[in-house]
């Protein structure tokens, strides 16, 4: 393993345990079985994980016009029928967007209310300063 990678991953195992640290504390934003982080924290999470799904709760025009690169389409409203199908791994790392946040909060409690174990909520696509992409 390259010293890069072993400090990614000692930087990733020290925001995790910070973060469950918080929990365990009652100082976390997890709310509903979910956590709550800006979308500068997630986009640094990102770039420090790997496996992980980018999950994005818009309709499909609204992902169409734009959305994070490598991004899943669930639409909010679909959630129900569609997670378990394409979304097998209920410990796998998801992040959710949507446009603005309030949907991405209500699929990340409904995700959470399914099992799914390892949620961070991070707003919309609106609060994202990196590229968006149209493919």
């Amino acid at each position: 393993m390259s010293f890069k990678k072993l400090i990614k991953k000692i930087t990733l195992s020290f925001l995790i345990i910070t973060s469950l640290t918080a929990v365990f504390a009652g100082c976390s934003d997890k709310e509903g079985g979910y956590q709550s982080i800006s979308a500068q924290e997630a986009k640094k999470l990102m770039d420090e994980s790997e496996g992980y799904i980018i999950l994005d709760v818009r309709t499909k025009e609204e992902f169409d016009s734009g959305h994070i690169k490598g991004a899943t389409l669930i639409p909010d409203d679909q959630i129900g029928k569609l997670a378990e199908i394409m979304l097998r791994d209920k410990d796998q790392l998801i992040f959710v967007y949507c446009r603005s946040g309030r949907r991405s909060k209500n699929a990340s409690a409904e995700l959470a209310s399914m099992g799914y174990s390892n949620i961070i909520e991070f707003g919309g696509i609106i609060d994202w300063p990196y590229e968006v992409v149209t493919d």
